[in-house]
């Protein structure tokens, strides 16, 4: 079927291109995000300022402030070695106070937890925009206990543009790959294995160009599936044709191949062909199928 390979061909080269310029638009989207790397690795310093502070304000100047834990994408968490007492309204003004120098934070949420039962013991929210603070219970001294403080960022406005880049971009790209394949897909037509648009698979008459079958002076219609699977079989009867063979020249141009949607043709084409005994479709076990035609 040199047809459908050139159009094989062509429709891969076209798939190529399109991987070539989404990779090219992710690349570029990502690198907007890179001058970011310097302020987080910065922002990740700012909070162990902080449980460093807040270790001191506790009378302990010893003790380690443990890895600050990045535990999701905009969340980090400040661990500390023993336990330790604070006030809320020092831990207020400390968190302001250093983050205040990390360009990527805007708006913030502050949670106090306790590690015995992961209960929140004090938690505030840090806005911008200073209406939308939020800072409760403050003013009383927390008892000494081991606590783990979770501060949870906003999303940047880089990153949130980075996804929206790479989001928006995905219709572009949708719409420039279905341009490309339709132009390597010749919408549904039927591969050209034979000039001749009729065969004859023994009293069968099979028209390709009206798509049916005529069957002792009887004409079954087929869709154009079943049309082109048949002419597969017509091109080489009585010869054995794998099912990956089947499955590649019959679905692969739609880009899906379902195994089951091979069977369920088959069992079709097997129908509309009882009317005749002498020719059928036969499977040949552990290999594909085979059209048998009798005398």
């Amino acid at each position: 079927m040199q047809v459908s390979q050139n159009l094989i061909s062509g429709k891969r080269k076209y798939l190529f291109a399109l991987i070539l310029l989404f990779i090219s638009v992710i690349g570029l989207a990502f690198s907007m995000a890179e001058g970011n790397d310097f302020d987080i690795a910065r922002r990740e310093v700012l909070l162990r300022r902080i449980g460093h502070e807040l270790l001191l304000q506790s009378g302990d100047s010893t003790s380690r402030v443990l890895p600050v834990n990045k535990i999701a994408a905009d969340e980090y968490q400040i661990r500390f070695e023993n336990n330790l007492t604070f006030q809320p309204d020092s831990l207020v003004n400390t968190t302001r106070r250093l983050l205040a120098k990390d360009p990527l934070a805007r708006d913030y949420v502050v949670n106090v937890l306790n590690c015995r039962n992961a209960s929140v013991a004090f938690a505030y929210a840090i806005s911008k925009n200073e209406k939308n603070t939020i800072v409760a219970c403050s003013g009383r001294i927390q008892p000494t206990a081991c606590y783990l403080i979770n501060i949870k960022f906003e999303p940047t406005g880089i990153i949130t543009a980075k996804n929206g880049y790479l989001l928006g971009s995905l219709p572009f790209l949708a719409f420039i790959g279905f341009i490309f394949l339709r132009s390597a897909k010749p919408g549904r037509a039927l591969p050209e294995v034979q000039s001749a648009s009729t065969f004859s698979l023994g009293p069968v008459l099979f028209d390709t160009k009206n798509r049916n079958l005529l069957i002792n002076g009887k004409t079954t219609d087929l869709t154009g599936t079943e049309t082109r699977l048949l002419l597969i079989f017509a091109s080489s009867p009585n010869e054995t044709i794998e099912r990956s063979r089947l499955q590649k020249e019959i679905w692969e141009d739609e880009g899906v191949i379902v195994g089951r949607s091979l069977d369920m043709f088959i069992s079709k084409l097997r129908k509309k062909l009882e009317l005749d005994p002498n020719v059928k479709i036969v499977v040949v076990r552990g290999k594909g199928y085979k059209l048998e035609i009798g005398s």
